[in-house]
C-alpha cells in the first residue's frame, strides 16, 4: 500500500507542476521543513526543505503567478515554462517517490517530466489559446488564478492524503479516455 500511495503522491505533485512550476516544491519543503514527521525527503531532495531555498521558491511562485497573470506577458512566460514545468515535475516526483518508495531515480525523474510536460503541454497549447480566443483575452486572469489554485490543492492532497489525489487522478484519466473514445466515434459517423 505505500508503494501506490507513493505513486500517487508522486503523479498527483509531478501534474500540478506542469500547471505551476514552484507551488508543488514549495509545498514539498514547507510540509519537509515544518512537519518533517510527515515528510522526509531523502537527499539530494532535502534541500528542498532548506529555508534558503524556500524563500528562493516563493518569490519564484510570486514571480510566475504575476506573470501569468499579464497578458501578453504570460504566452512569453508559457514558452520559458516550457522547460522549467517539466524539469520541475521532474524532482517533484522523484522527491515525492523516493520517500515512500525504491524507485530508481532515472525512472522517477523521467515519469515527472512526461506528466508535468504533458499537463503543461495541454495548458499551453490548447487551453489558454482557446481561453483567449473565446474571450479576448480576459479569460486568462481568472483562468490563470483557478490553475494556480488547483495546483496549490492538489500539492497539498499529494503530500498529505495521496489516495484522494490517486483516485482523482484515475477519474480524470478515465474521463479524457471517455471523452476520446467519444470523439473519435463521432468524427468516424460523421
Amino acid at each position: 500500500m505505500e508503494l501506490l500511495l507513493g505513486i500517487f503522491s508522486a503523479f498527483g505533485l509531478s501534474a500540478s507542476a506542469g500547471l505551476n512550476a514552484y507551488i508543488p516544491l514549495l509545498v514539498i519543503g514547507v510540509i519537509a521543513h515544518y512537519f518533517p514527521n510527515t515528510l522526509t525527503l531523502a537527499q539530494p531532495f532535502d534541500l528542498l526543505a532548506n529555508p534558503w531555498i524556500l524563500i528562493l521558491l516563493g518569490i519564484l511562485v510570486i514571480i510566475e503567478m504575476v506573470a501569468d497573470k499579464v497578458p501578453a506577458v504570460n504566452h512569453i512566460n508559457d514558452v520559458i515554462q516550457t522547460v522549467v514545468r517539466p524539469a520541475a515535475g521532474a524532482i517533484a516526483f522523484a522527491a515525492s517517490a523516493n520517500v515512500i518508495t525504491d524507485i530508481n531515480p532515472v525512472l522517477a525523474l523521467a515519469c515527472g517530466l512526461l506528466v508535468a510536460g504533458s499537463v503543461h503541454t495541454v495548458k499551453a497549447a490548447a487551453v489558454r489559446p482557446a481561453v483567449t480566443a473565446t474571450t479576448g483575452g480576459a479569460g486568462n486572469i481568472p483562468v490563470s488564478i483557478a490553475e494556480d489554485i488547483v495546483a496549490f490543492i492538489s500539492s497539498v492532497l499529494a503530500v498529505m492524503i495521496p489516495i484522494v489525489m490517486g483516485t482523482l487522478l484515475v477519474v480524470v484519466f478515465a474521463f479524457i479516455v471517455w471523452w476520446w473514445m467519444r470523439r473519435n466515434q463521432k468524427s468516424q459517423t460523421a
